[in-house]
Protein backbone atom coordinates (compact mmCIF):
# COMPACT_ATOMS: atom_id res chain seq x y z
CA UNK A 1 0.00 0.00 0.00
CA UNK A 2 1.32 3.42 -0.97
CA UNK A 3 2.11 5.97 1.73
CA UNK A 4 1.57 9.54 0.63
CA UNK A 5 3.06 12.58 2.35
CA UNK A 6 1.86 16.08 1.51
CA UNK A 7 4.42 18.86 1.83
CA UNK A 8 3.89 22.60 1.64
CA UNK A 9 7.24 23.59 3.13
CA UNK A 10 10.85 22.67 3.66
CA UNK A 11 10.49 18.94 2.92
CA UNK A 12 10.38 20.08 -0.72
CA UNK A 13 13.97 21.37 -0.51
CA UNK A 14 16.56 19.08 -2.11
CA UNK A 15 19.00 19.50 0.80
CA UNK A 16 16.32 18.57 3.35
CA UNK A 17 15.27 15.52 1.33
CA UNK A 18 18.83 14.26 0.92
CA UNK A 19 19.63 14.71 4.61
CA UNK A 20 16.28 13.37 5.87
CA UNK A 21 15.58 10.54 3.41
CA UNK A 22 18.94 9.92 1.75
CA UNK A 23 17.42 10.52 -1.68
CA UNK A 24 15.43 13.00 -3.73
CA UNK A 25 11.71 12.28 -3.65
CA UNK A 26 9.46 12.23 -6.71
CA UNK A 27 6.53 14.61 -6.28
CA UNK A 28 3.33 15.73 -7.94
CA UNK A 29 1.44 18.95 -7.33
CA UNK A 30 -1.58 18.85 -5.07
CA UNK A 31 -3.39 21.04 -2.54
CA UNK A 32 -4.69 20.83 1.02
CA UNK A 33 -8.22 22.25 1.29
CA UNK A 34 -9.57 23.74 4.52
CA UNK A 35 -6.23 25.09 5.77
CA UNK A 36 -4.30 28.36 5.66
CA UNK A 37 -0.57 28.85 6.03
CA UNK A 38 1.24 30.80 8.73
CA UNK A 39 4.84 30.57 9.93
CA UNK A 40 6.60 29.23 13.01
CA UNK A 41 10.07 30.03 14.31
CA UNK A 42 12.38 27.01 14.37
CA UNK A 43 14.98 26.75 17.14
CA UNK A 44 16.02 23.10 16.73
CA UNK A 45 19.69 23.17 15.61
CA UNK A 46 19.43 20.03 13.45
CA UNK A 47 16.38 21.29 11.57
CA UNK A 48 17.97 24.73 11.14
CA UNK A 49 21.11 23.13 9.72
CA UNK A 50 19.11 21.09 7.19
CA UNK A 51 16.66 23.78 6.09
CA UNK A 52 18.83 26.86 6.58
CA UNK A 53 15.60 28.71 7.45
CA UNK A 54 14.62 30.11 10.86
CA UNK A 55 10.94 30.36 9.94
CA UNK A 56 8.97 27.48 8.43
CA UNK A 57 5.44 27.46 7.05
CA UNK A 58 2.81 25.76 9.20
CA UNK A 59 -0.74 24.69 8.27
CA UNK A 60 -3.62 25.99 10.38
CA UNK A 61 -7.08 24.41 9.96
CA UNK A 62 -9.83 26.86 9.02
CA UNK A 63 -12.71 24.53 8.26
CA UNK A 64 -13.40 26.69 5.21
CA UNK A 65 -13.20 24.59 2.03
CA UNK A 66 -12.28 27.64 -0.08
CA UNK A 67 -9.03 27.99 1.88
CA UNK A 68 -6.23 25.83 0.53
CA UNK A 69 -2.50 25.35 0.69
CA UNK A 70 -0.66 24.44 -2.49
CA UNK A 71 2.13 21.92 -2.25
CA UNK A 72 3.30 18.54 -3.44
CA UNK A 73 2.60 14.93 -2.56
CA UNK A 74 5.36 12.34 -2.23
CA UNK A 75 5.03 8.56 -2.31
CA UNK A 76 7.30 7.29 0.45
CA UNK A 77 8.03 4.18 2.51
CA UNK A 78 7.00 3.55 6.12
CA UNK A 79 10.63 3.98 7.16
CA UNK A 80 10.83 7.33 5.36
CA UNK A 81 7.69 8.46 7.20
CA UNK A 82 9.51 7.88 10.51
CA UNK A 83 12.40 10.00 9.19
CA UNK A 84 9.93 12.78 8.34
CA UNK A 85 8.50 12.52 11.88
CA UNK A 86 12.00 12.93 13.30
CA UNK A 87 12.63 16.02 11.14
CA UNK A 88 9.49 17.88 12.25
CA UNK A 89 9.64 19.79 15.55
CA UNK A 90 7.02 19.63 18.31
CA UNK A 91 5.09 22.59 16.82
CA UNK A 92 3.85 20.15 14.17
CA UNK A 93 1.53 17.16 14.45
CA UNK A 94 1.13 14.56 11.71
CA UNK A 95 -2.47 13.95 10.62
CA UNK A 96 -4.22 12.13 7.82
CA UNK A 97 -5.92 14.41 5.28
CA UNK A 98 -7.78 14.20 2.00
CA UNK A 99 -6.07 16.27 -0.68
CA UNK A 100 -7.70 18.15 -3.55
CA UNK A 101 -6.78 15.22 -5.83
CA UNK A 102 -8.76 12.85 -3.58
CA UNK A 103 -5.63 11.09 -2.29
CA UNK A 104 -5.40 10.34 1.40
CA UNK A 105 -2.04 11.54 2.69
CA UNK A 106 -0.15 12.35 5.85
CA UNK A 107 0.82 15.95 6.47
CA UNK A 108 2.13 18.05 9.32
CA UNK A 109 -0.07 20.78 10.76
CA UNK A 110 0.04 23.06 13.78
CA UNK A 111 -0.08 20.94 16.94
CA UNK A 112 -1.79 23.86 18.63
CA UNK A 113 -5.01 23.38 16.63
CA UNK A 114 -5.38 19.58 16.48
Amino acid sequence: MAIYLFSYGTLQLERVQLETFGRLLHSSKDALPGFKMESVEITDADVLAKSEQAFHPIAIPTGNIVDKIDGVVFEITAEELTHADAYEVSSYKRISVTLASGKTAWTYVSAEYV
